[in-house]
């Protein structure tokens, strides 16, 4: 029997199509298990990567979440999605022209709520620290380690999937300075850009 988690994550699949987030020379391809450009010298994750961030990340119904490099909004959009009615959504895009593509394929999307989800321009190695903390915080660019001011931003019992180096980083807040990493090697993300005038 799977878990109500997993059911979840494989529903939102199915709901929130990753071809609508992809530019139009990349739409055909959506269904290939990779990564795909963006523009920009950003990507989309491939779809199984995705999936274990997701499934790892835990997103219950009603949180408040970041997502650290939203891109194109695909992965913004399955939270919204995976938070339900109650839940929140800062998405973190650090180039203006991607953030514009996002907020115009999240417009488009059905299966969420778009005022639930805050669109923001900003350096996402700094978080959010006006809506902080945050029950969940996904990052979908890799890191050399792990920002503390991320760390800070989690609420206590709360759960941030990073790429770091060439790992998966899940971090678990055991409680204000208590943190459990479980380190998952072989990935390759871009990097997490800084931008100190944001």
């Amino acid at each position: 029997m799977p878990s109500k988690n997993l059911s979840k994550i494989k529903e939102v699949f199915l709901r929130v199509d990753r071809a609508n987030f992809l530019p139009p020379s990349q739409k055909d391809l959506a269904h290939l298990d990779q990564a795909l450009p963006l523009g920009y010298g950003q990507s989309i994750s491939q779809p199984s990567v995705v999936y274990l961030m997701l499934l790892l990340l835990k997103v219950q119904p009603g949180q408040k979440i970041l997502d650290v490099g939203s891109g194109s909004g695909w992965t913004t959009a399955m939270l919204s999605w995976l938070t339900g009615e109650e839940g929140e959504v800062w998405a973190l895009e650090i180039i203006p022209a991607l953030k514009k593509i996002g907020e115009k394929n999240l417009a488009g999307c059905s299966a969420i709520k778009l005022e639930k989800i805050h669109s923001l321009l900003g350096d996402g190695s700094r978080g959010y620290p006006p809506a902080a903390p945050f029950d969940r915080i996904l990052v979908s660019a890799s890191a050399e380690k792990i920002p503390s001011v991320l760390k800070d931003q989690l609420k206590s019992g709360g759960r941030m999937v990073i790429p770091v180096r060439n790992n998966l980083d899940l971090v678990i807040k055991k409680g204000e300075k208590n943190f459990e990493v479980i380190s998952y090697p072989g990935f390759s993300f871009v990097p997490l850009r800084v931008n100190s005038k944001l």
